[in-house]
């Protein structure tokens, strides 16, 4: 069972909060991970600046920070941790990009989970990126 926690500071378009269950869902069940609860935040570039300037040291806004947990919760699962998104930066990369808020949003998701999950870019020569590009398209299509 995977049980997903979506909190809405900042609201995009409606039917955003069920794909973006579905993109959890459909990692953590690609990962084997189907045991998992994950709480997702979208916020502002305000609050995820202070976030990245109390947790990381840095002082700037950031589009995505993961803050992997662990804990095993009576229910059985385990809380992998928490996802915060600021929809501020989701929506420039979007016009950036060409693509629509809900894509990105997914996109950023899905590498936060990764995040959760242990994997981190900038230390694993591309194992991230890699299995990110792959998951792109089982989950997000």
């Amino acid at each position: 069972m995977i049980r997903i926690h979506i909190k809405w500071e900042r609201r995009p378009s409606l039917p955003a909060a069920d794909v973006l269950r579905r993109v959890i869902a459909g990692c953590l069940t690609r990962m084997g991970r189907a045991d998992s609860e994950v709480h997702l935040l979208i916020t502002d570039d305000a609050r995820i600046r202070k976030l990245n300037r109390r947790f990381r040291d840095i002082d700037r806004a950031t589009d995505v920070l993961s803050f992997p947990d662990g804990d095993e919760l009576p229910s059985g699962l385990t809380l992998l941790g928490e996802v915060v998104i600021s929809l501020d930066a989701a929506r420039r990369q979007a016009i950036e990009l060409g693509h629509d808020e809900i894509r990105e949003l997914s996109e950023l998701v899905l590498h936060g989970v990764l995040h959760l999950l242990g994997y981190d870019h900038e230390n694993d020569r591309g194992q991230m990126n890699a299995l990110e590009i792959e998951l792109r398209e089982e989950v997000l299509q």
